[in-house]
């Protein structure tokens, strides 16, 4: 009798390439000729399509099927299929039903075994952040329009909504990559009217047909496109940084600050820390060592000093011109 383990290894190995031979095959998994073609009997009598190819070695070839055969998982694909389906309701993309059907009918032909270690893992997905707006999820078909137009490097047209500008703005693109962030999607692409990058959030996009010629990738600056993205959110051009960063002494020890800290640097220095921040603009910064509520001393650099005496100017003026001692 094949393990599952087994025949888990040997579809994962067919459907890597279009044709197996079957010396390689038992090779690669370690076993006789004879046991190949057994297991692929199991497989075939599974519901796998599998068809055998003829030639000097012979070999084996996964055919797509009509029907879903019993799917096979090892107790960590269960767990995994069960996290991801979960929180697929929350995932930005409107299928929290189809999701939830998903979930059940995959659970419905799973041995006892397996359905009982899925039943013990239970969670709860949050929803966007605070602030997000409900209508921000975007459809499965824009999602696989957009898709379809990476994967085929395609030129892309569509109308793209943007808040408080009036009617939708055509705009025509080269799309490179789909990325996903806090339930939100966004189409990073090269704009071809503006000659340069854009990221262009997936839920205001409504593509248009036909999709245009063909184009060569421009590779995304830095090269990474999630590390483009996340630059661009913390307001910096060239890498994943912040563009301000700052350093200030609290009246604080590093055990009361580092639940606090973020992204930041703390130094214990006793019964105070140092707290090195960074921000997408000199204020923005100093705005964030204020919510510490700790008497603080800027270190550097001369920017964050000057952003510090900006603020208090700010304050001072929002309560009316008198500073009452707290």
């Amino acid at each position: 009798m094949a393990s599952t383990s087994r025949l888990l290894t040997l579809l994962s190995l067919l459907q890597t390439r279009r044709d197996w031979p079957g010396a390689l095959l038992a090779e690669r998994l370690d076993i006789s000729h004879r046991t190949v073609r057994r297991d692929v009997d199991t497989l075939r009598e599974m519901g796998y399509s599998i068809r055998a190819t003829m030639g000097p070695d012979g070999g084996y070839r996964l055919d797509a099927g009509n029907e879903l055969p019993p799917l096979l998982f090892d107790d960590d694909q269960v767990v995994a299929l069960a996290v991801a389906l979960k929180a697929a309701t929350v995932s930005g993309v409107a299928i929290e039903e189809a999701a939830l059907r998903a979930l059940t009918t995959v659970r419905q032909v799973m041995p006892s075994r397996l359905r009982h270690r899925l039943d013990a893992l239970e969670f709860e997905a949050l929803a966007a952040a605070p602030g997000r707006a409900a209508s921000a999820s975007v459809t499965p078909d824009a999602l696989i329009a957009l898709s379809a137009a990476v994967r085929g490097r395609e030129v892309l047209r569509f109308d793209y909504v943007r808040i408080g500008e009036g009617d939708p703005a055509l705009r025509r693109v080269e799309p490179h990559h789909l990325i996903t962030s806090n339930a939100l999607w966004y189409l990073v692409a090269w704009d071809l009217e503006k000659n340069g990058w854009r990221i262009f959030r997936a839920d205001r996009i409504r593509p248009r047909t036909p999709t245009g010629p063909r184009f060569t990738p421009r590779q995304v600056p830095g090269g990474d496109a999630r590390g483009f993205v996340a630059a661009r959110f913390k307001g910096s051009v060239r890498a994943d940084e912040w563009p301000c960063r700052g350093t200030v002494l609290l009246d604080l020890p590093a055990r009361d600050v580092v639940p606090f800290a973020g992204d930041g640097v703390v130094e214990d220095l006793g019964e105070r820390c140092s707290l090195e921040l960074g921000s997408w603009s000199w204020v923005g910064l100093a705005a964030s060592f204020a919510r510490l509520d700790a008497p603080m001393r800027v270190v550097g650099p001369p920017e964050l000093a000057s952003a510090f005496a900006q603020l208090a100017g700010r304050y001072a003026s929002a309560s009316g011109g008198e500073v009452r001692p707290s």
